[in-house]
């Protein structure tokens, strides 16, 4: 097993349809800027309420990825 550098960028994604979708959506962008990514961990959940109804979740996550070298 060869040695490794992690990087982590935190990310907020957004959905109308819930939270897998939020995580979904900002791991979708990173992906096409950021390279061997591997892992993410969901730091924050909240959302945005409109008229006694929830209009879309915000999620904060951190995703991982190796730097190359």
């Amino acid at each position: 097993m060869s040695n490794h550098v992690y990087k982590s960028i935190e990310l907020t994604g957004s959905s109308a349809t819930g939270i897998e979708d939020a995580v979904a959506n900002a791991i979708a962008v990173a992906a096409k800027t950021v390279r061997h990514m591997h892992w993410f961990e969901v730091t924050e959940t909240r959302g945005h309420i409109e008229d006694g109804q929830i209009a879309h979740w915000q999620v904060t996550v951190k995703i991982g990825f190796t730097l190359e070298g």
